[in-house]
């Protein structure tokens, strides 16, 4: 019997992860993840956007607008590249990749680069216009980081916990 021809690329995986883990977001208008992995395809760390460690999901803004910045999310919520390098305990991160649903901002570009990762393979790049987003690419451009924009070659991937199908 020959191999099963419709399993998914090293990439399909790895943004899955990715997006599995935003969905551990408590963040009720954007839900990003992160999956950091070695030349070897293993995952080192993920993260999702969401709030320090101690700070209650209940007691912090979600809101994008308010009056005062501080009654925002803004000042609050750690972005999934961080919260994947932070999470990835001193792991030599050195040459890795990292998959993110949506392309990093200008503080993640900075924290990406001082770890080491060398590649960035983002799915959503819908803040391209924004100072924030250009200054990433200018700062990736002149560390070395290479990015891509992962195009799947499906739509949707499902996950099925009935234990029939497993």
């Amino acid at each position: 019997m020959p191999k099963r021809g419709d399993y998914i690329s090293w990439d399909e995986f790895f943004m899955g992860a990715a997006l599995l883990c935003a969905m551990r977001s408590k963040d009720p208008n954007t839900q990003v993840g992160a999956c950091i992995v070695n030349a070897e395809n293993r995952i080192l760390s993920v993260g999702y956007n969401g709030l320090p460690t101690g700070c209650s999901d209940d007691e912090f803004p979600w809101e994008r607008k308010a009056d005062s910045e501080l009654d925002t999310k803004y000042p609050y919520v750690c972005h999934a590249e961080l919260n994947a390098i932070l999470n990835s305990h001193s792991t030599d991160l050195r040459g890795a990749r990292i998959y993110v649903a949506l392309f990093p901002c200008n503080e993640c570009a900075k924290a990406i680069i001082q770890s080491g990762i060398r590649e960035v393979v983002y799915l959503s790049d819908k803040y391209a216009d924004s100072a924030t987003t250009r200054a990433s690419k200018r700062m990736f451009d002149a560390a070395g980081v290479a990015y891509k924009q992962l195009t799947p070659t499906r739509g949707e991937l499902t996950l099925d916990f009935r234990e029939e199908n497993v």
